[in-house]
């Protein structure tokens, strides 16, 4: 019998999908719904290749209440921007959860991967930065670098943003861009650790393989999110740090164990066995968050196969409303 697939473009679903409260409560709910139990949610296929600077992933999860689930490819090639290119690719499958059949194919080439990474951001700053926060760091100048302080921005109304980057016309480029895009003042800054000790919100967005952040930077009323740490040869924070902070929140535990920050606390000797909260877990109450206002917390985000299936199905949704994408009968 033959059954309907919407395949949907990247600019499809720009169109039908933005960074914006209702996506950032979606994925929140992806979030509630894998600490609640049900889910299954494989390891992730990882592959890494060193020797073009680039990794590639594949990502799935099954969600209670969903009634399909997403399988995403997902590559880095992270010299990309010297062509011209953006770092980020890959497309999303969305399969039926009751017939395994094909629902769509969403050709997002990494859009809905940055939008929902982003998203998991502002849940970590809805539920773990301080109340107050007067100015926002951001390490690393790519897309995700706007993105995420954008996202932040949406949680909590900081007035300036300092930019931190490798390349300092790129920190500017982002600085310029933030600037324009959320009207506050942005700055670059030389070294990241005056960007720490200024800051009360820090996220990092890098690729990189050793730290970035040391523990002497960090400070009460300080909460940094690092989600550029997602194979197992990336590190941007001290394992140090973690063990220094008042509150260390995964998005995975299992996950991060082998793919985050928290790896290399483990590697180190830092971590023991030490209870590692997850921030669905903080979301529903179920383990204690940010205890006040000075206290220093880490959030870990490798990205998980269940924030993929909650984004796929609410941008196939977006796009079913919209009639956009092309439908074909197979």
């Amino acid at each position: 019998m033959a059954h309907d697939i919407r395949i949907v473009t990247e600019t499809e679903l720009r169109q039908a999908v933005g960074l914006n409260p209702k996506t950032v409560d979606v994925i929140e709910q992806a979030f509630r719904v894998l600490a609640g139990g049900g889910v299954v949610m494989p390891p992730i296929m990882s592959m890494d290749l060193h020797m073009v600077n680039a990794d590639v992933d594949v990502k799935t999860a099954y969600l209670p209440g969903f009634d399909g689930f997403a399988v995403k490819m997902s590559t880095g090639f992270f010299d990309n921007p010297t062509l011209g290119l953006p770092s980020l690719n890959g497309l999303m499958v969305l399969f039926s959860a009751t017939t395994g059949q094909v629902r769509a194919v969403l050709l997002d080439n990494g859009y809905l991967t940055d939008l929902r990474t982003a998203a998991a951001g502002a849940v970590a700053a809805r539920h773990l930065a301080p109340r107050g926060v007067e100015t926002a760091g951001v390490i690393g100048t790519g897309v995700q670098a706007r993105l995420q302080i954008e996202a932040a921005y949406l949680e909590r109304k900081f007035r300036r943003v300092l930019v931190w980057g490798r390349d300092a016309g790129r920190a500017q480029l982002c600085a310029d861009d933030l600037a324009a895009t959320l009207g506050v003042e942005a700055q670059v800054v030389e070294n990241p650790a005056d960007l720490v000790r200024a800051s009360q919100l820090v996220v990092t967005t890098t690729a990189a393989k050793k730290p970035l952040i040391e523990a002497d930077w960090l400070h009460p009323g300080l909460h940094i999110t690092a989600m550029g740490s997602d194979t197992s040869g990336k590190n941007e924070i001290a394992a140090e740090a973690l063990a220094l902070a008042d509150l260390y929140v995964a998005d995975s535990a299992a996950q991060c164990r082998v793919l985050g920050e928290l790896r290399s606390a483990v590697a180190a000797g830092l971590w023991r066995d030490r209870p590692v909260a997850e921030l669905g877990q903080v979301i529903l109450g179920q383990a204690p968050g940010r205890q006040g206002e000075q206290d220093i917390t880490i959030t870990d985000l490798t990205g998980t196969g269940a924030q993929d299936t909650a984004i796929a199905t609410y941008a196939n949704e977006a796009v079913t409303r919209h009639q956009a994408g092309t439908v074909i009968s197979v």
